[in-house]
């Protein structure tokens, strides 16, 4: 399910040659998140790494992967919705596998964003990794 939102995105970026609309795009996808309680955005939920405020908190259930992230940056919160398309709704076990850097470089992100950025995105991936990396050894 989740390959089919994210092949949606890449579609839509082929489709969008302006990079600002692009930008928009991102924007749009944080806009449309589930909103993230205020009493997860906690250290334990903080992602390191980040030049912004970053929280993922991971949801898993019926062993598939899921999670709710937030945001201080609009950007940054679009390119958590980027990842929720990437890996929310993936069983657990094909999390760790997935070649995120292949899959967003689909979307042209790594030419246009900061390095700070692309670290920041790089630190949600890893935390995405580890999370369900560890979670699929108690559901095995």
């Amino acid at each position: 399910m989740a390959q089919e939102d994210f092949d949606e995105i890449a579609e839509t970026f082929e489709f969008l040659d302006d990079w600002e609309d692009r930008y928009r795009h991102v924007i749009e996808l944080g806009r449309a998140l589930a909103p993230m309680p205020e009493a997860l955005k906690v250290p334990a939920n903080k992602v390191n790494g980040c030049a912004s405020q970053v929280w993922l908190f991971p949801q898993i259930a019926n062993g598939r992967f899921d999670f709710l992230g937030d945001s201080d940056a609009m950007i940054v919160r679009g390119l958590i919705g980027v990842l929720h398309a990437l890996y929310s709704g993936r069983p657990v076990a094909e999390v760790p596998a997935i070649d995120a850097g292949a899959e967003l470089r689909r979307l042209g992100l790594d030419e246009h964003l900061s390095s700070q950025r692309s670290n920041g995105l790089r630190s949600m991936v890893e935390r995405i990794r580890a999370v369900a990396a560890a979670e699929g050894g108690h559901h095995a």
